[in-house]
């Protein structure tokens, strides 16, 4: 099994040799590997030994196992958009997506299939029909489905329930669990192992709640592991208790570029070697370089609960990937300068900020909320001017949405800068759009 791999590798000089097979079975054989997702981060370990081997390693991967050439220079998107397994898996999957899918959404559930999904999956059964015809008050027999796992079979059929609420998941596994007093596996009703149904662990369930174990699918939207557990509201303001949440939202902008560059001194010592005939040698240079600058709206009592949590996700996110963050803040509104220090004693003018790299990712923390004359054409100027400089800009506002047309100043910077609520699917949806956008 992947007797080629260790060529391909090589062809993107990458250390590799037939160890690393046997370091791959192993991890297969200690039930490490279920998924191609679960592939790529064992080969990850055993073959990256410093950050320059990450973008040729990605590339090696996608060829291998996708057949995905990732090119000098490519986002991942654009080679995964030409390829033709994406192709084939977009024929495959109208039916389940639709047309009017935005292609970059499409690739990310490409993305989760490829990594996450283990199953074959043939069939997506609709979990609000299996829902409605459910029994909730089943009475349990006094052994359930014997020994667990016994009944487990290979599935090929999926149940999404995705139009469920949250709510509704919980309160009905309550239910379930209220009747149940065995093991159950397999099946659409109890809480159990290797099953469709919406709870439980192993199974085929888009959407559901995943109750101990590993998971299976990968699919579970919340995971319920122990009773310290509390459901992570991914539409809830960002807290203490989904700021992991929140960062996990953020890692999807950390993104890697390569690049060919001539490689001087490999040129000369071969160009000595034949003779004087000098001919250019290239080298590829990935480089994972992220710029953030995070403005915070700190001047008022309505932003006072949010700012520590906001320092909190950004210093996490600092600490967990190497990138350039600088911390500036501002009241109410950023006019044409902006505080260096979180006590707004320390100013610099706006064209400093200005003056920087492009490609810098500009998040504006604010409730946007202020007497319309503070919103004056100095300001909103400094905004057009943040905009038109850094493409990837967005604001994150900590005010319920339902309550943002209330409000005159949130419409007019609205207009002017995309703004997301501070949640953690806010911020998701930020980063997708950032992602979008080029510099």
């Amino acid at each position: 099994m992947f007797e080629g791999l260790p060529e391909k590798l090589k062809s993107y000089d990458l250390p590799a040799d037939v160890r690393l097979l046997l370091l791959l079975r192993k991890a297969m054989d200690r039930g490490l590997v279920k998924t191609l997702g679960d592939i790529y981060n064992v080969l990850k370990g055993i073959v990256v030994k410093d950050p320059k081997m990450m973008g040729p390693f990605t590339r090696a991967y996608y060829d291998y196992f996708l057949n995905i050439d990732i090119q000098n220079g490519d986002r991942l998107s654009d080679a995964i958009r030409r390829s033709e397994t994406f192709k084939k898996w977009r024929d495959d999957n109208l039916d389940r997506f639709g047309d009017n899918i935005d292609t970059e959404d499409l690739i990310n559930h490409f993305l989760d299939d490829v990594h996450l999904t283990t199953y074959d999956i043939k069939e997506i059964i609709s979990g609000r029909d299996i829902w409605d015809n459910d029994d909730p008050s089943q009475i349990d027999s006094p052994d359930g489905d014997g020994p667990l796992g016994a009944q487990r079979k290979h599935l090929d059929q999926m149940a999404d329930y995705s139009d469920l609420t949250l709510e509704e998941l919980l309160e009905r596994m309550k239910e379930v669990m209220d009747q149940q007093n065995s093991k159950h596996s397999g099946g659409s009703h109890w809480v159990g192992t290797g099953g469709i149904s919406p709870y439980g662990h192993g199974g085929a369930a888009k959407d559901g709640l995943r109750v101990g174990g590993t998971g299976g699918g990968k699919m579970a939207r919340k995971v319920l592991n122990d009773r310290k557990f509390f459901p992570v509201d991914m539409d809830s303001i960002i807290n203490d208790n989904n700021v992991d949440a929140a960062l996990a939202s953020l890692k999807g902008i950390i993104e890697e570029s390569a690049h060919d560059e001539l490689d001087i001194p490999e040129t000369i010592d071969k160009g000595l070697k034949r003779g004087g005939l000098f001919m250019p040698e290239m080298k590829s240079i990935t480089d994972e370089k992220l710029q953030v600058l995070l403005l915070i709206d700190n001047g008022g009592y309505s932003m006072d609960p949010f700012i520590r949590i906001v320092q909190t996700l950004f210093r996490k996110m600092k600490t967990r990937f190497a990138h350039d963050l600088e911390t500036y803040y501002f009241h109410n509104t950023i006019y044409d300068y902006i505080y260096t220090d979180a006590h707004r004693s320390k100013y610099i003018p706006i064209k400093k900020i200005l003056q920087k790299d492009p490609n810098y990712r500009v998040f504006i923390i604010g409730d946007a909320s202020m007497a319309p004359y503070e919103l004056n054409a100095t300001s909103r100027n400094t905004y057009k001017e943040l905009v038109a400089k850094f493409k990837r800009t967005v604001w994150l506002n900590p005010e319920p949405q339902r309550y943002w047309h209330h409000t005159f100043t949130i419409q007019v910077i609205k207009e002017l800068i995309d703004m997301y609520p501070l949640t953690p699917r806010g911020i998701e949806k930020a980063v997708q759009e950032m992602n979008r956008k080029q510099a």
